[in-house]
């Protein structure tokens, strides 16, 4: 006859179970972007700056499942850059690698405003977070949050960053309307985090 578990011991059993399960922890992150919008009069630099909570376990075990999630905060389009007034912002496109030592299932999108038509796409190893716009100079922003299914692989570490390293392979784009002496003119922006630092850690193990 199996013996009956009480109350008591079903809840230390939970509790144990608890206790030494991953426990995933939200990982504050600034992302700091170097720009450069191409326009008629030339090339023109700035930077654009976009907080972020990222989540992720600090464990997996091999070839398990688990979830990170980028929640992007509220942001603010600038009024003008480098004297140029910005009328809007529209196309973005955010980049984000699918890290090694994992194999991307699946992802949704939730909420987010005033960013327009959103989706998420992945290509290559890599998910592009779009945003149709547009966005008016000066409004306040958000766009949606992302949550990643990945399936580990057999060892290492799973570590979440931003996709860029240079104008020429940027990891957020999008085309900026700004008023030029010649009237509103379009001006496509290339961005990459600079510097782009290992944002969460997962072990598998």
């Amino acid at each position: 006859m199996t013996p009956r578990r009480t109350l008591p011991a079903l809840a230390l059993a939970a509790a144990a179970t608890l206790a030494f399960a991953p426990t995933a922890a939200a990982v504050p992150h600034t992302a700091n972007f170097a720009c450069q919008g191409n326009t008629p009069l030339g090339a023109q630099n700035f930077t654009f700056t976009q907080n972020a909570e990222v989540t992720a376990p600090a464990t997996v075990a091999p070839g398990g499942g688990l979830t990170v999630v980028i929640d992007p905060a509220p942001n603010t389009v600038p009024t003008s850059v480098n004297g140029y007034t910005v009328r809007r912002v529209q196309t973005l496109a955010l980049k984000v690698p699918i890290p090694a030592n994992s194999t991307y299932v699946s992802a949704t999108l939730s909420g987010g405003s005033n960013v327009g038509t959103t989706s998420l796409s992945v290509s290559g190893g890599i998910a592009t977070l779009s945003a149709s716009g547009p966005i008016a100079g000066g409004a306040t922003f958000e766009l949606p949050t992302v949550t990643v299914q990945l399936t580990a692989g057999a060892s290492g570490t799973i570590q979440t960053k931003l996709h860029g390293t240079s104008y020429s392979d940027p990891g957020l784009t999008f085309t900026a309307v700004v008023s030029s002496f010649i009237g509103n003119v379009n001006v496509p922006t290339r961005c990459y985090p600079d510097p782009n630092p290992v944002i969460t850690t997962t072990t598998i193990g």
